[in-house]
């Protein structure tokens, strides 16, 4: 079909995720054909190196024939098998296996679900399911981040720290709350112990302010992604964690993003070893290949919800697709990859020289800070190094940027507040590596022959 017709087909039929719908309906969709490795190709022939892996997601590249080899095999022999009245299938439990096996600590127990967000609603309902049948049912407040993401389901969102997730959902709940990030660019200081300490000192209040015995548990990605990739400061993961045990609330860490390689280990508590009581996963799972996330419950937990429910009643949360069996097999054929493939092994290779590249920039005029972790990273611009004064809306910098950055030839993500994300394929060798840097120093130049943009600048 024409490309045309098919910009006009998404105009008049297909809702897009996190988009103005009159705004799409006015642009509309840039479509895509065709993936290898790190780069993509559209409907019109363009080759794009992919800065941003889908959406956080492509972990191990494009066009893996092995991934696609395990899903064909696995939809040809069993295309499906409900985990209901405990039947399951050989790549589930296997999956489950292997994933209890890499995770950390006592991360034992699997519970697959479809993506990331309602990976974080079952965390919440099980959490919820833990402490009624413990006899605590007053803990039922949960405290996340501010600028965290945690899906956008009507649970979910409500624990995301972001203000587009809120408008018109009649989100936040009165149970769920937010404290500051640990943003050191932003932060009085910026001094890693202040950022820490004013992370554990907010936690600790707002605890007191609800009461420990109303307070069920703290949520957190260990980098920010969505909210513009905040590093926090090492030792900040540790401080959180054993201030959970302290106040004995549970700690959740989403790994939705940061999990599979992404940040240089196979899961981001590893770089503090850190074991939280709940681990949220998905994206690098199946690299986006076929849906799929899942939650991690430690094994005292889990323990205490199978001793502790009513004797032979069930447990009632469950999904259609849950423990799909080709989205396992996709799953297993992608952790091979990570293991046995190299691509964990190239990822921790060349992130030093991502880093490095991405790291000189901060002398460019836009440039107000930079900062990453493995093959993650974010730039943030400014038009004032010194006050660091974020752009004024009106420049429609993130869009301009997006625009610019694609006619370069580089797909990366412009978050409205001037914030550059990026997550490349960790398939990536370093001559993409250097290709993206290249191709984004040029893009921030460009945007500097924009005129209201350079006289923005101070």
């Amino acid at each position: 079909m024409r490309l045309n017709s098919l910009i006009e087909l998404d105009r008049a039929h297909l809702i897009h995720p996190v988009t103005s719908w009159a705004a799409h309906e006015q642009r509309g969709a840039t479509l895509l054909q065709s993936g290898k490795g790190a780069y993509l190709t559209d409907l019109e022939g363009r080759t794009l190196l992919d800065g941003f892996a889908g959406l956080w997601c492509v972990n191990v590249g494009y066009g893996q024939q092995s991934v696609v080899d395990a899903a064909a095999e696995q939809m040809t022999r069993l295309p499906y098998a409900t985990g209901y009245f405990h039947f399951g299938s050989e790549a589930a439990v296997l999956l489950a296996a292997q994933l209890a096996e890499l995770a950390p600590g006592d991360l034992d127990h699997v519970y697959f679900t479809l993506g990331g967000s309602d990976a974080v609603d079952s965390a919440v309902r099980f959490i919820r399911y833990h402490f009624n049948v413990t006899g605590r049912p007053t803990k039922k407040h949960m405290i996340a981040l501010d600028k965290g993401y945690h899906g956008s389901t009507t649970i979910g969102s409500g624990l995301t720290g972001l203000p587009a997730f809120h408008a018109f959902f009649d989100s936040p709940t009165p149970i769920q709350h937010h404290i500051p990030a640990p943003y050191p660019y932003r932060h009085a200081t910026g001094d890693d112990a202040g950022v820490i300490a004013d992370s554990v000192a907010a936690l600790r209040a707002k605890v007191e302010e609800l009461g420990a015995e109303n307070v069920a548990a703290f949520f957190c990605e260990p980098i920010q992604g969505s909210g513009g990739v905040i590093v926090p400061p090492t030792g900040w993961l540790t401080a959180m964690r054993a201030l959970c045990l302290e106040l004995d609330i549970l700690f959740v860490a989403d790994e939705v993003i940061t999990g599979f390689g992404r940040t240089g280990t196979m899961f981001a508590c590893e770089h503090e070893q850190v074991v939280p009581d709940i681990m949220t996963i998905a994206k690098g799972l199946t690299s986006g290949y076929s849906p799929m996330g899942a939650v991690l419950l430690s094994d005292p937990l889990f323990r205490s919800i199978a001793d502790h429910a009513p004797k032979g009643a069930a447990v009632g949360h469950g999904f259609t697709y849950s423990g799909h069996p080709v989205s396992a097999a996709v799953g297993l054929a992608v952790l091979k990859l990570y293991t046995e493939g190299g691509i964990l092994a190239n990822a921790q290779a060349v992130g030093p020289l991502f880093e490095r590249r991405l790291a000189a920039l901060i002398d460019h005029p836009l440039v107000g800070d930079v900062r990453s972790k493995g093959l993650l990273a974010g730039v943030e611009l400014v038009t004032n190094k010194r006050t660091k004064a974020k752009p004024d809306p009106a420049l429609n910098l993130p869009e301009q940027l997006a625009r610019i950055g694609y006619d370069n030839g580089l797909i990366f993500r412009a978050f409205g507040d001037g914030i550059v994300g990026f997550a490349p394929p960790l398939c990536c060798t370093e001559d993409d590596i250097n290709l993206l840097v290249d191709r984004f120093a040029k893009t921030l130049d460009n945007i500097l022959d924009v005129p209201e943009i350079r006289h923005a600048v101070d």
